[in-house]
């Protein structure tokens, strides 16, 4: 059993698994930290509120903490954003190449027909001779 778990830990997909999680654990960190510090006082300013994640409105003895909220909204969305632009990035790689996959296929095609072709014809001129 100890043997399994090392071979399905040693799979690329575990570790690449893994990188990711951290990664991404760390990168919402900093979007954390870019919401908190920068975006909210900036938003605050313009509604007369320093901190977002003070706005909060009581009924009875419930207390809704709204502003906690949209900071977690704006998280979300500059997360989103910017996986959108990996992926983005991620497949217009993938496509190029791809594309030169195809072409460099394309290529040795031609090649293939190109010498089918020169042994045709040498083989015809053998016939006429």
């Amino acid at each position: 059993m100890i043997k399994e778990f090392k071979d399905f830990i040693s799979r690329g997909n575990v570790l690449d698994l893994a990188v990711g999680v951290i990664m991404g654990a760390a990168f919402t960190a900093i979007v954390q930290s870019l919401v908190s510090n920068l975006i909210n006082p900036l938003i605050g300013l313009f509604l007369g509120k320093v901190d977002l994640s003070n706005l909060v409105f009581k009924v009875g003895d419930a207390t809704f903490k709204y502003g906690t909220f949209i900071e977690s909204i704006i998280n979300f969305l500059i997360i989103a954003f910017v996986v959108f632009l990996i992926v983005k990035v991620m497949n217009k790689i993938i496509k190029t190449r791809e594309d030169e996959e195809e072409a460099e296929e394309d290529n040795k095609d031609e090649e293939v027909v190109m010498y089918l072709k020169k042994i045709s014809d040498s083989l015809e001129e053998k016939k006429s001779s």
